[in-house]
């Protein structure tokens, strides 16, 4: 396993990477405003499955593939960012069922759907790959052995400081709905936004470089 200085080291350099909201971060922030808390919590459970899974994949040498391959990278680039797309296009056409005044009578997200929905833009997301690939083996003691669940310890430990992470940003943009439930248009407006975030990051993930 990691030795405590090599674990205390990791959890510095997570930590500074995931607290900066990135397009993890704006995602399940567009969701909490858009469809409140509990929505924002679903939306970080599904999107850090992803992550975990990515965790696993790249302990078992996937990161290294998608690390080389171009095809490999291109093909997850372009389904993460055509899903962050398509949820943005369907939050805009929708955004006047955020302005229903009762809540009560407006059916509500399934919690399953919405977990799903994180889960594929957190597993599609290729920038994972390549940050475990890159960061997490420098933390590994080679000479103990057992590099495979060294990789799998850390793995899990950054997916638990990310679902921490997220949920914290997620809460507070739950708690800013309030405000904007007080007015339909100003909810309906939020939906609206929240739509062109999410179709944004989806453009924005196609078209970058790295």
């Amino acid at each position: 396993m990691p030795g405590v200085g090599h674990f205390w080291a990791f959890l510095a350099v997570v930590g500074v990477l995931i607290v900066v909201p990135g397009p993890s971060v704006v995602f399940v922030v567009g969701r909490g405003v858009a469809l409140g808390r509990r929505a924002a919590l679903a939306t970080a459970v599904g999107n850090n499955g992803g992550v975990l899974v990515q965790a696993v994949l790249v302990a078992f040498g996937l990161g290294a593939v998608v690390e080389r391959s171009i095809v490999a990278f291109s093909v997850l680039k372009f389904a993460g960012a055509l899903y962050l797309v398509h949820l943005g296009v369907q939050a805009w056409r929708h955004r006047g069922d955020l302005a229903v005044a009762d809540a009560r009578r407006r059916p509500p997200v399934a919690v399953r759907r919405i977990v799903r929905e994180g889960f594929v833009v957190g597993v599609s997301n290729p920038k994972g790959f390549l940050i475990f690939s890159a960061v997490l083996p420098q933390f590994v003691d080679r000479s103990a052995g057992n590099v495979t669940p060294q990789l799998l310890l850390l793995g899990l430990v950054c997916a638990a400081v990310a679902l921490v992470s997220d949920s914290a940003w997620g809460l507070a943009a739950g708690a800013a709905r309030g405000w904007f439930r007080r007015s339909p248009r100003r909810l309906s407006a939020i939906g609206g936004v929240s739509g062109a975030v999410m179709v944004g990051l989806g453009v924005r993930l196609a078209l970058t470089q790295e």
